[in-house]
Formats: C-alpha cells, structure tokens, sequence
C-alpha cells in the first residue's frame, strides 16, 4: 500500500488538485443517484431529464462552495478538526442546493432526497479523504520508532501533534509523575506513570524516551534522568523554552540530552544592576572576542545597551564569525549598539593603547589566552608570551588611556599550577594584583572559574562523537574530577563579579560539585540507550579507554590558593585574598622572563616560572617541541665517547 500511495502523494499540487476534482465531480454524481434510487426505490430516475438536469446545476455549485472553503488547499495526510467541519459546511451546503434548483428549474426532485443525498456524500466525500489519510498514516507508522513521551504537559501534548504529523517519531504514550494524569487519555494516548516504561518497551515496543518538560528547572531535569538511566532507554529532550520564545528553535527539534542537565545545576538569575553598571551607556571592550568565552561575553554585553561594542580578535575568521552573528542579534531584536571589529594582537602594547584612547574605552573584559593546556604545553614561548605578555601590554594600555575597569578572565588551573598555561594565568592575575595596589586610577579584578561545557577542548561534544562512531571514549583517567559551568552562566558571572570590583579583588565562582569525567561518560552511553563494555559487562556497546594524564594535567582541579575566602552581595561569586608581588619587584622579574621567552631559553622559563609566587610544580620534563626537537639533534650532532670510537670499526665488521 505504502509502494502504490507514494506515487499519488509525489504528485505536483495542481495534479493533485485536479484528480480531487474530478473525483468530487463523481462522488457527487454517485451520492445523489443513489439518494433517488433509495427514495424512489427504482432506476427511473436514471433515465429521467430531471435527474441530469439536477446534477447540471449541482455539480458546479457544490465544486464552487468546496473551492471557496478551501477543500482543494488542504493536504490530505494531514487533515484535522477544521477539515471535518470544511466537509460537513459543505456537504450541507451542497444538499440545500437541490431543494433550490428544484424550485428554480421545477425538477420536481423529492423532498427527502437532499437528506439522504448529504448523509451518503459525507460518507463518500469524507470518507474517501479520511480513508487515504488513514492509510497513509498507516503506512508510516510502520517505518516510525516508537516513542515515549515524557510530559503530559502542555509541551508534550504539541509535541505529540507535531510528530503524529511528522515522518521521525510515533508517539505512542504519555509518561507523567502527576497522578491526577496517569490512566487518563491525551490526544488519544494514554498517561502512564515512569515505573511501567518497562512494560511499554515490552508490549507497544517503545524505543525511546523523549523528555518534553522545557519550563522544568535542571535540578528536577537531573532527577528524572537518574531516573531513566538504569532502564537503558534513549532519551532525548525538546529545547528550552527561551529557545522556542525567542524562534530560535521549534517544539518539534528533538536534541541529545543537554550535559547541563546532567550536572543538574541552576543558574542564579543575574542582578540588574551589576549586569548594567559597566554596561550600559558605555564604551566596552571584549579582547578574545572570537574565542568561547569572549563571543559569549559579546553577546551579553550587547544585550545590556553599551554605548559601543568593540571586538578585539586576532584571527580574522573569528572575528568576522562573531562580528556577523553580534550584527543580526542587534538586527533582529533592534538593538541600537555601535559594534567595531578590530583585528589585533594583545601583545602589541601600542595598537593597544591606540584603540583604547581613539574610542574612549571604560570597560575592558580581557578574555584572550591560550587555555588548552596540552598546547600551551609543547608551545610553551608563544603561551607565555600571549598569556603574560599580553596582559600586560594590555593592562599598561588600559592605564594609559583611563580605562575605568579592566576584568581579567582567569581560570581555577592558575591555583597551584602543574602546567604552563595555569601558571602563565597566575602570572597574568598577579601583574593585575600589582598594577591594583599602585593605584592607578584603573580598577584592576580577576574573575577564576572552571570548566565551562562547549567550549573549545571540551569533553562533551568530543564523547558524543566517540559514542556515535561506536567508541571507545577516551578518558585520561579513572579519577580524573573537573568543575564545569555552562558557558552563558560563566559569562554573565564575570560580569557582574567586575561590577563589584574595589580594586586588586581576586573573584572565584561557584562552581558547584565536581563532576568526575569518567562517571560523565557513563551517563552519557546509558542515557543514548546503549551499555558500557567492562570487565563485568563484557557484551556492553561503548567501551571506555583510559589513555593517561596528558603533559601538565591535573587529576583535580582547584580554585583557590588558600582559606582566606569571604562571600559577596551575589550567591554565587566569592572574594579571595592571595599572595602578590608589589610592582617593582614583578616588573623585574618579568624582565628576566621576557628575555628567556625572546631568545627560546626554555629550561630557564621554567627556573623563572618556579621562581614566581605561583606554586607551579611540574609533573615531568619540558615537553616543548621545539626545545624537544633541538635537544634531540644536539645530541645526535654531539661526538661519541672515544672508547666508542676506537671500538665502531670492529663493531662494524661484526655487525
């Protein structure tokens, strides 16, 4: 059936339309001959002008008030409420047109036959189009996986409709924890409570559980997925409810399993005032404005009416991708902000200090670095230089053009650092620290915070991609245990944690539990319907491979250096107090490192970095790649011991 209605359905519309014409043309014709030979109980009225005379007339007047309802605009597959009362409007209207042309053209037609004539043409008229629709329907249920919808909300209800007409899902139940609900019926599907998910994957055959509740908060979103975990179905989720407001998305999307939803933790909604008070009205400069956190920085920024926006990027296809994505945000919800996109180094301490004086900056989030430790690892000049270096070309240009505030984006690796990046970091808060205690008239603040999910590195989009390629996933280790936060709630903290800056103030997130990375893997294999394959679950699907800690990574991560940690007016941001150097001291020291970093002296970058106030203590050799390299063919290139070269001529004749 499937193979024979496809053709009809691939059909152009006009076709379409024509065929349900001439169709409707006979179904007309068929109705009212069967209402007279039922009335009068004989086939004389097929051979009386009377008969032909009246389906003359009503033919063209039924198709006529059928075109003008629409009958021959609606698609047939998907017919609806308002296609039954289009048919049975005009079926009605068509019966009264006998009695009419009776009258006008005395046909002499009984008074019964309009009845009889509109139930039989509802039957054939809609039941012809009904009927295809039931079997096209039928045909694709077949194909369909079948799902479970969890939610007999609001949400799951549309979401039923929109899949009962789509061509991915068969819904075929409703799940609720709401007992006034459950064993009741919507949109024709019964509500059943969470615990018989087993025996709807038994009977009905569910395949998946699709979770429908976009308004529930990520804590109550946690609960329920620990609740679905053991049963080993798949579930996915619809998008939130900012994204379904804002257009962004429509119910009908079903997503993966948000990892935010897994860690369970919600955000804070964010002050008003602080959001505003180096915002609004004001020239703001974001420096990193292409990476993960400096694009979303952007677009918060934007949204609370700086008087200028200015993107300071060194690669030009960052800067342009964000550039683009600012200019149809500001379009669409008619943001009237000033964005300029800048290219540049934060290194290059004069551009630096040029941009910030030609436009007047006040505010300036310094988001650019290197944080992919493993990178910064084997290209340890180039972080250093970006990292330190650049901060502080940018830190004296802020100065020197009067910046109001300058927000450093740190990270929880700059606390007792065991790799470059981290302690680079710790540098860079340091020379912030410093230039805060000379007072300058800049208001100097570093805001240190974890992970963030999505971000460029992240595990998450990486273990999805190994799940769905069959696995393994690889994790660096059994015990391995990170902060995470969700990018938009990272951004939305530095802000408001600048607004509160006295000056020199060391910020610290809340970041809430620790997750341990493997645990994280786990939930993401049984929450994709798939099993994990150990040593006790030799028959599982995606196995997990420990590939050891990478050069300067930590098993745990911290976030402050010592206990002297006091709360602020916002619940999730903290105030640290921690050890610095005064500035002349720092500076030269900083002098040392740069001439280190100018002529590629890597072991005495480290002696320096072990030298700072950071407590970086490395885990193992330098593994830079160009000292590796260098080390490699110096040795080779050194001669070999005089005992070995007396001897190598005999060696060869043996060998």
């Amino acid at each position: 059936m499937r193979d024979m209605l496809q053709p009809l359905f691939r059909l152009p519309r006009r076709h379409k339309r024509t065929i349900q014409l001439l169709v409707d043309c006979v179904l007309i014709a068929v109705s009212f001959l069967l209402a007279m030979l039922l009335r009068l109980e004989n086939w004389a009225p097929l051979t009386e002008p009377r008969t032909w005379a009246a389906l003359l007339v009503m033919i063209p007047l039924s198709l006529a008030i059928y075109i003008r309802l629409g009958f021959y605009r609606a698609v047939i597959r998907y017919l609806g409420h308002k296609a039954i009362r289009a048919v049975f409007i005009g079926v009605t209207v068509s019966a009264l047109s006998l009695p009419l042309a009776s009258y006008l053209f005395a046909l002499g037609i009984p008074r019964s036959v309009p009845f009889i004539y509109a139930m039989l043409a509802l039957l054939t008229i809609g039941g012809v189009r009904f009927g295809l629709r039931a079997l096209y329907l039928r045909s694709q249920i077949r194909h369909k996986p079948r799902v479970v919808i969890y939610g007999a909300g609001s949400a799951g209800r549309q979401l039923s409709v929109s899949l009962s007409h789509g061509q991915e899902y068969l819904p075929i139940a409703f799940v609720d924890d709401a007992a006034s609900l459950q064993n009741t019926y919507i949109e024709g599907l019964k509500v059943y409570p969470p615990r018989q998910l087993g025996y709807l994957a038994d009977t009905y055959g569910a395949e998946r559980v699709l979770l429908a509740m976009p308004s529930a908060s990520r804590g109550r979103r946690r609960e329920i997925l620990a609740e679905l975990e053991p049963q080993g179905f798949p579930v996915q989720t619809i998008p939130g409810v900012a994204d379904m407001v804002t257009g962004r998305a429509r119910i009908s999307e079903v997503r993966d399993v948000a990892v935010e939803d897994l860690l369970g933790r919600d955000p804070v909604p964010p002050n008003p005032a602080l959001m505003d008070a180096n915002i609004r009205g004001k020239v703001v400069m974001v420096t990193g404005a292409g990476g993960s956190i400096g694009s979303e920085l952007c677009r918060q920024i934007l949204r609370h009416a700086p008087r200028r926006l200015l993107l300071l990027e060194l690669s030009e296809f960052g800067l342009y991708s964000i550039e683009q994505e600012l200019r149809r945000i500001a379009e669409a919800e008619g943001l009237d902000v000033s964005i300029k996109a800048l290219l540049g180094s934060v290194q290059h301490r004069q551009r630096m200090a040029t941009v910030m004086k030609a436009f007047d900056v006040n505010t300036v989030y310094h988001a650019a670095a290197y944080k992919h430790v493993p990178m910064v690892e084997h290209n340890v000049v180039e972080g250093v230089r970006n990292n330190v270096f650049g901060t502080l070309a940018t830190a004296h240009a802020a100065i020197a053009a009067r910046v109001e505030t300058f927000v450093l984006v740190s990270t929880d690796k700059a606390v007792r650092p065991t790799n470059v990046m981290g302690t680079s970091k710790r540098l860079a808060e340091l020379i912030c620290q410093a230039f805060a205690d000379r007072r300058s008239g800049t208001r100097f603040c570093m805001v240190r915070f974890g992970n963030v999910l999505g971000s460029s590195g992240s595990v998450v989009p990486l273990f999805r991609e190994q799940i769905q390629s069959g696995g393994p996933i690889t994790v660096t280790h059994p015990e391995i245990t990170r902060y995470f936060m969700t990018i938009p709630e990272a951004a939305q903290l530095v802000i408001q944690a600048g607004a509160m800056a006295r000056g020199g103030d060391v910020f610290v997130l809340d970041m809430g539990e620790p997750v341990k990375i493997a645990e994280l893997a786990r939930q993401m294999v049984r929450l994709s319907g798939l099993k994990v394959r150990d040593e006790r679950h030799p028959d599982g699907d995606i196995a997990i491979a420990y590939s050891g800690l990478r050069p300067g990574e930590k098993l745990y991560e911290e976030l402050l250096v010592g206990d002297d940690v006091s709360p602020t007016s916002h619940p999730r941001v903290m105030t640290a107090q921690e050890v610095y150097w005064e500035w002349p001291k720092l500076e030269g020291y900083l002098d040392r490192l740069f001439e280190a970093c100018r002529n590629f002296h890597h072991d005495g970058i480290r002696e320096l970095l072990l030298e700072a106030p950071t407590a970086y203590r490395p885990q193992g050799e330098i593994v830079d790649l160009v000292w590796s390299e260098k080390q490699r063919r110096d040795a080779e290139a050194r001669p070999a011991p005089a005992a070995v070269t007396r001897l190598r001529p005999a060696l060869e004749r043996q060998g």
